[in-house]
């Protein structure tokens, strides 16, 4: 799994012109997955993420993690983060797994997240055409990928 987490002041996900989620202040969790993604993954990149201290303590230093803070969490899929760009200057998607076996892992980080956090995760809408609109704060935006620990 590849996440690209950003800390933010807002954020929503709309679709078509009707609005489907929206946060305030927290993170936006952009997730590519893989077939060779398991629950093992989500397991640490969750704990990874609740805990990943980049808001501001007191003295303006990043000590805090989005459950310091009592911050919202909104996850959006995005096959593109699997893509290879290795060969020519037209991507190639062939890492990012197929719906059959991405949906129920995307399904399945959203509710682990949600369980970690205690509260609910705001969503996208698995396959759609969104339109993500979002104020980085800071900014501040971390890449994080399971096969890498990185």
């Amino acid at each position: 799994m590849k996440t690209v987490i950003q800390r933010v002041k807002y954020a929503s996900v709309t679709i078509g012109d009707v609005e489907k989620s929206r946060i305030g202040h927290g993170l936006l969790v952009l997730i590519g997955i893989e077939d060779r993604d398991s629950q093992e993954d989500i397991e640490w990149l969750t704990k990874k993420i609740a805990n990943l201290r980049i808001f501001d303590d007191e003295a303006g230093v990043m000590n805090r993690s989005v459950m310091d803070i009592d911050g919202e969490i909104m996850v959006v899929s995005q096959f593109t983060l699997q893509a290879s760009t290795k060969k020519g200057n037209r991507p190639s998607y062939i890492r990012a797994s197929r719906p059959e076996v991405a949906i129920p892992l995307y399904e399945a980080f959203c509710r682990t997240i949600s369980s970690l956090t205690g509260k609910e995760v705001a969503t996208g809408e698995f396959g759609a055409d969104m339109q993500i609109e979002l104020l980085n704060d800071g900014p501040v935006t971390i890449v994080i990928d399971t096969k890498t620990n990185d």
